[in-house]
Formats: structure tokens, sequence, C-alpha cells
């Protein structure tokens, strides 16, 4: 069985390898490189983790893994250009280091390439595999479409975030899960408590993530902290802020939400500030750990050893003690 380190430098070698050999350059350059700057690959090594709990050939399904990297990276290149971020993984944004047209047009031939080397699976597996890979991408445009809309309402209520949560970031690593176990031959019930498993996982880490927009460290980060507050996102802690603040405290932060070009600094130093003396903090913490504690039944559901889980046990469990 392939380590989760082992099966990283295979993604990442793979990656390195790769031909563009289309033309013209000025469309596949912003394409190699956002896909050589880095990034967890957390969603290829799924897949590959997945398929190792039945078969020790992991490597044979990396076209399909690179196919859900390459659509991974497409969303958030066009995600950073619809939020204007000047830094992704500590270097520049597409549409800064070239533009926004060239962003758009490129972040385009990313999904199409993405399509390609997903369709270089199986022919037994391809309508399953494209029907599920198709399905999650027209989810992921839905939670990015309620993400926007989140933007300019007041009353999002919090089943309404962890749905489009849901949608935007969890169904991508249970189709990652779910599309290595069908890869695999595994059974249907594997697969869905594994698609189950990865759903969950999901819902813990996209909080973990705007957790850390908070509170992480921008060095280790890899981006400016405080995005969200500066964009009024009506994340889990936002939502939490205004229920559970008092009157006081809910005036202020109305006043910081509303306010007309404030200074960033001030801005998310004392929405942060508010969150702290609310109990936001550690509220998001138990929520982090209650969906991640309630993906393991799902995970344990599997119908293989745990020595064959073990790898995959450990790579969720490192996912969730992340700094970045």
């Amino acid at each position: 069985m392939k380590t989760a380190d082992e099966i990283l430098e295979s993604i990442n070698d793979y990656l390195d390898k790769l031909p563009y050999e289309r033309k013209p350059q000025g469309l596949y350059n912003p394409i190699r490189y956002v896909l050589s700057i880095g990034g967890k690959r957390i969603r290829p090594t799924l897949m590959m983790l997945a398929y190792g709990l039945y078969k020790d050939d992991v490597e044979s399904i990396l076209p399909s893994a690179i196919a859900l990297e390459t659509y991974h990276n497409y969303t958030l290149l066009h995600d950073d250009l619809m939020d204007n971020a000047e830094v992704r993984r500590g270097q520049p944004t597409v549409h800064k280091k070239w533009d926004a047209n060239t962003a758009i047009l490129s972040g385009d031939s990313m999904l199409v390439l993405a399509y390609e080397r997903m369709a270089q699976c199986p022919v037994d597996k391809l309508k399953p595999v494209l029907d599920l890979f198709t399905e999650t991408a027209l989810e992921i445009g839905e939670g990015q479409q309620y993400d926007m809309e989140f933007e300019t309402r007041n009353d999002v209520r919090e089943e309404e975030y962890i749905e489009m949560i849901r949608l935007k970031t969890s169904v991508l690593l249970a189709c990652a899960l779910k599309i290595g176990a069908i890869l695999a031959d595994a059974s249907s019930e594997d697969a869905d408590n594994l698609y189950k498993f990865g759903e969950l996982v999901g819902l813990a880490f996209q909080l973990q993530d705007d957790y850390l927009d908070v509170y992480g460290d921008p060095e280790v980060f890899g981006k400016a902290i405080g995005g969200d507050i500066m964009c009024n996102k009506k994340t889990y802690m936002l939502i939490n802020a205004f229920n559970l603040a008092t009157d006081g405290q809910r005036e202020e932060l109305s006043r910081w939400v509303n306010a007309a070009n404030p200074d960033p600094k001030q801005k998310i130093a004392a929405v942060t500030h508010l969150y702290n003396v609310i109990g936001i903090r550690e509220l998001a913490e138990q929520k982090i750990a209650y969906y991640f504690e309630k993906s393991r039944k799902y995970l344990e559901a599997v119908g293989v050893s745990d020595e064959r889980k073990a790898e995959l046990k450990a790579y969720t469990d490192k996912m969730m003690h992340r700094t970045y």
C-alpha cells in the first residue's frame, strides 16, 4: 500500500511532467502556472487513498486524480478573480500576474482539460464516473452562486450556510473518494459510505478554512487573513456572532459590516475582537469537531480491514489538525 506522502509525490511528479503542446502558450502558461505553485493536493490524494482501500496499483488512476485537481484549481482561479484576490498559495493570482481576460479563458480551458483527463478512466467506469463528476461540478457552481448571493443578504441562516459549503466544498471531497471507490470496483454500499464520509469531512474542512481566515497565520496560510471579514461573507462565525451578540455588540458588528471603505486592519481587528468576546472562536472549534467526529461512523462502515483504512484515517486526521 502507498502512503499519503508517496501518493503526493507521485501526483506532483505527474503534474510536473504533463505536456502542454497545444498553442497558443498564452492560454496554457497560466494553467501550467496554477498547477505548479503548490497546493495540498487533497482531492487527488483522497481519490487514490480510497482506491488503495481495495487495490494496490494506485498510480493507475493518476489521470482521473489529476483531472480532479485540474478542476479544483479551475474553480480557485475563477474564485480569485471574482473575489479580486491578489495572492494564492503565497504567489500572485492569475488575473494579477496576467489579466482578468486571461484568467477567464485559461480557467475555461482548465475545465475542458479536467473532463479530457477524467475521460481517460476505463471504459466500463466512464458513465458512473462522468455522471458523478458532472453532478458535482453543477453542485459546486450552485454553491458558489449561493455564496455570492449571501454577501448581499443579512438574514442568512446557519442551515443555509451549511448547505452552501456542502455544495461549494464538501461534494468535491466526497466525489474524490467515491470515484476512487468506483474505479477500484468497490461495492455500491462502500462507495456511498465513502461519499458520506467525504461530505462530512468536507464540512469540517470548510468550517476550518473559514476559521483559519480569521485566526490563521498569514505566513503559513498562504494568503492574507481577514478576507472573509472584509467581504462581509456570511460565514458560520459571522452568522452566529449576530445570533449570539448583545444589542450593543450587534450594533457594533452591524456598523462594521455596513461601513463604507473601512480601514482593513481596523475592521478585521474589531470584528475579530467581537468574535472573541461573544465566544465565536470556541463555537466554531466545536462545530468543526462535531462534523469530523460524525464522519467517522461512515468510514467505520466501509467493508475493508482497519489496516487498509489506516492511511486514509491518518490522512484525514492530519487534514483536521492543519494550520494552513
